[in-house]
């Protein structure tokens, strides 16, 4: 009888020991949301406010955001034309038949697992080089065991984001509400790729209310939080 793998346990393993090849990991902010809240504005905002903190103490060292940096640099590690992963970053994944025919027909072919592990590890990467806010893409279950690590979730009552994406793409909210549950539904499954089912790689340090809460407040307290727990 085959052995069955326990595959978030060989990933976590497998990250643990990369933290030895840098000296001192960090610091990283990841920013997870739900569908509908601001977070590429509060990420803009949180970067641009930490590199002026920086400046201040004597630094140049300047903060930033990635999101489409990721799959970018993925698709480099992999010799693939960015193109070739964006199904993974939609949320998608390929059935067993569609694996079987590409890996037949295709030479350029990599599997749907490698593909999310190249992911992961350049996520790691930047995580580990520091000064970063890492958005969406499952970084918090990624970096959970970066001492030097603040996670943060954006989140806001269904109504009200339905509201925002009906606005600002021109649909019902009916429909809007429909996609905010899809799309949440298919973020939470693309962290537990990489954290397993019932575990507590996801537990945010801080989790926000957008609907209460303005992007400057919210950035006010996540740069207070910063200082609290010395990452500046």
């Amino acid at each position: 009888m085959a052995m069955k793998i326990d595959f978030g346990k060989y990933l976590s393993d497998r990250m643990q020991a990369d933290l030895s090849k840098y000296k001192d990991p960090g610091p990283v902010i990841t920013l997870a949301r739900e569908y509908g809240c601001p977070a590429k504005i509060v990420a803009k905002q949180l970067t641009d406010e930490l590199t002026k903190k920086m400046l201040v103490k004597g630094s140049e060292t300047q903060w930033k955001f990635v999101t489409k940096e990721i799959m970018v640099e993925s698709a480099r590690e992999l010799e693939l034309d960015p193109a070739r992963i964006k199904y993974v970053f939609e949320y998608q994944q390929r059935s067993l038949i569609d694996e079987v025919l590409f890996a037949q027909l295709d030479k350029y072919y990599k599997s749907d697992r490698k593909i999310r592990n190249t992911i992961a590890q350049v996520i790691r990467n930047m995580a580990c080089e520091g000064h970063v806010v890492i958005v969406g893409r499952g970084g918090v279950a990624i970096t959970h065991d970066i001492p030097k690590a603040l996670h943060i979730m954006l989140e806001a009552p269904l109504n009200w984001r339905s509201l925002r994406i009906s606005e600002k793409n021109k649909i019902s909210q009916e429909e809007a509400r429909k996609e905010c549950i899809e799309i949440d539904k298919k973020r939470q499954q693309f962290r537990e790729y990489f954290q397993g089912k019932n575990t507590d790689y996801t537990t945010y340090d801080l989790k926000f209310n957008c609907m209460t809460l303005s992007v400057e407040e919210i950035v006010k307290i996540i740069i207070r939080a910063v200082e609290v727990r010395k990452l500046i």
